[in-house]
């Protein structure tokens, strides 16, 4: 029997269906569109109608009839004023189309992006925070890291940036070589070129991991407000430290966190010692330390180096001398350690004597050095004794006499530093890139952030003591002379400078002159030039008995 054709219309229906779907859909957006003004009204009556039912619901039985009366005796007056029913409306229409506008959904939790970078985070963590023998682990492969993880937050860049773990209270968190690998683990898994803080609960097994806001490096050299023995090396997060002092941040001034190192008789950490690798910025902290021990005592400078960083220096009150050679520099320290002495003898005989000690006896002494084992290279080629030895009795009796020691010096010259150094340098400062094994062998303690591969010049952590690890950034402080710094830190560091005998009062920077047109523009600026500071008194007593012997 032959096949009978399908009907035409059972045939092409499919076609049909769709295109008439396709025209209810374009229909269906169109009347959307054109009716969106009114559905966001009927939307928002909808809502004020039941916040109203809401509220009245709430409202207690005996309030009813005095809120009934109200609403009756307004609706009287609105309907009493002329146009007031149009106005009236009109303000409903307008109450309801803004409650009844589109808002951005709130996000409430991660995204796919966010779950699987926390999910990984997770999974890395299992074989550190469990162990076989746990019947309800809080880790585990393909475990919930809701459970784990009770808080989080993410930048704009999708990475995370801060995160709060619970752990298993049998991880060993008081031990520092579990906590360091658990650190290491989230700083290689949330990101390297950022800088993380941790924070170690162990009552609660929580760890708190965030991202520290970068410090700022834009302060420059100053006279900072500070009492009377205290030097400001640098500035620290805001949480880490009390204090705050006002400071200049280029045309505003702001106030910031200090770290004050408290120098004199009562000091716990009277010694300084910086380290770090070249261009880290111990040269800029040694010339900031001396800017402000200038204000109230007399500054000797050896400078290992011999690269005349010193320059700006030379010439000023209170600046003994700016030694760069090997006899200038032996022969300096020899007359600070006399000078030491002397200023012991003094005090205690006055002292004993019941008389006040001498001025001059009060007057602080700061002994910085550069590089000091430069020097002492070449001290030992030379058969002269080296220039560390030559500290014994400033950093041993420093204290009780006034004597200020800082040592600034590299990595690759600690182990030529003398015990006597080691052991009186209480207040220590790692600047540049280091690493962890780096800075706690010289801080004798662990920052609580992740040292950055890449760090500014002055950026670094400081330790005063026994007291907890900081991050410093040290103030701009650049050679004056040197023209590839910047035209404001110099004239910065220039006008911290005390004013040398003699000089023109000094001025304020003033914008560059205008020249006449026509006319060449005269340059009134005096160019400073470094002279040679000679010595006087016992010091130079001191140098030329070196330079005969």
């Amino acid at each position: 029997m032959a096949r009978r054709p399908l009907p035409r219309v059972l045939s092409s229906g499919s076609a049909s269906i769709t295109r008439s779907r396709e025209i209810a859909r374009t229909a269906a957006d169109s009347a959307t569109d054109v009716l969106h003004p009114l559905i966001t009204i009927l939307r928002g009556l909808r809502l004020l109608a039941v916040s109203g039912r809401q509220k009245w619901a709430a409202t207690p039985k005996e309030r009813r009839g005095p809120k009934l009366f109200l609403a009756a005796a307004c609706v009287l007056a609105v309907a009493l004023v002329p146009y007031g029913p149009i106005l009236a409306l009109i303000t409903v229409m307008g109450a309801a189309a803004w409650k009844g506008r589109e808002r951005t959904p709130v996000k409430t939790g991660p995204d796919e992006a966010e779950s699987t970078r926390l999910r990984a985070l997770y999974e890395a963590l299992v074989p550190y925070f469990s162990v076989p023998d746990d019947p309800d682990p809080l880790f585990a492969h393909g475990g919930d890291w809701e459970k784990a993880f009770d808080g989080y937050a993410f930048d704009a860049d999708g990475r995370i940036s801060r995160l709060q773990i619970s752990y298993p209270a049998y991880f060993t968190d008081g031990e520092a070589a579990a906590r360091a690998r658990i650190e290491q683990l989230l700083h290689t898994k949330s990101g390297r070129a950022r800088e993380y803080r941790f924070s170690w609960d162990e009552e609660a097994n929580r760890l708190v991991m965030t991202v520290p806001a970068p410090l700022s490096t834009s302060i420059a050299a100053q006279r900072f407000v500070t009492a009377p023995g205290e030097t400001v090396l640098g500035f620290t997060d805001p949480d880490a430290v009390r204090l705050t002092v006002p400071v200049r941040d280029g045309d505003t001034t702001v106030d910031a966190s200090p770290v004050v190192w408290r120098t004199g008789h009562r000091s716990t950490e009277p010694h300084l010692l910086a380290v770090g690798q070249p261009g880290s910025g111990t040269t800029t902290l040694i010339r900031s330390i001396a800017l402000q021990a200038l204000q109230q005592g007399d500054v000797l400078v050896v400078d290992g180096s011999g690269t005349g960083e010193y320059g700006a220096l030379v010439g000023c009150p209170g600046v003994l001398a700016v030694e760069s050679g090997l006899s200038g520099a032996l022969a300096t320290l020899e007359w600070a350690a006399h000078e030491t002495e002397r200023r012991l003898i003094f005090a205690n005989r006055a002292r004993q004597g019941g008389h006040p000690v001498p001025e001059d006896i009060k007057r602080p002494l700061w002994i910085l050095l550069d590089r000091p084992g430069v020097l002492g290279h070449l001290a030992a080629a030379d058969g002269r004794p080296d220039p560390l030895e030559l500290l014994q009795v400033p950093l041993r009796h420093g204290r009780a006499a006034g004597v200020t020691v800082v040592l600034a010096d590299q990595f690759d010259t600690l182990e030529t530093l003398t015990e006597t150094v080691r052991t009186h340098t209480r207040a220590r400062v790692v600047l540049g890139p280091a690493s962890r094994e780096q800075i706690t062998a010289v801080l004798g303690d662990g920052p609580n952030t992740t040292p950055p591969p890449e760090v500014p010049a002055g950026r670094g952590y400081a330790r005063l003591g026994t007291g907890p690890v900081l991050r410093l950034q040290v103030p701009a402080t650049p050679d004056p002379y040197d023209e590839d710094a910047s035209e404001t830190h110099r004239q910065a560091v220039l006008d911290a400078l005390p004013e040398r005998p003699g000089a023109a009062p000094r001025q304020e920077s003033q914008p560059e002159p205008v020249g006449v047109p026509g006319g060449p523009v005269e340059d009134t600026a005096e160019v400073p030039v470094a002279v040679e500071a000679a010595p006087t008194g016992q010091l130079a007593k001191a140098q030329a008995a070196i330079a005969e012997g």
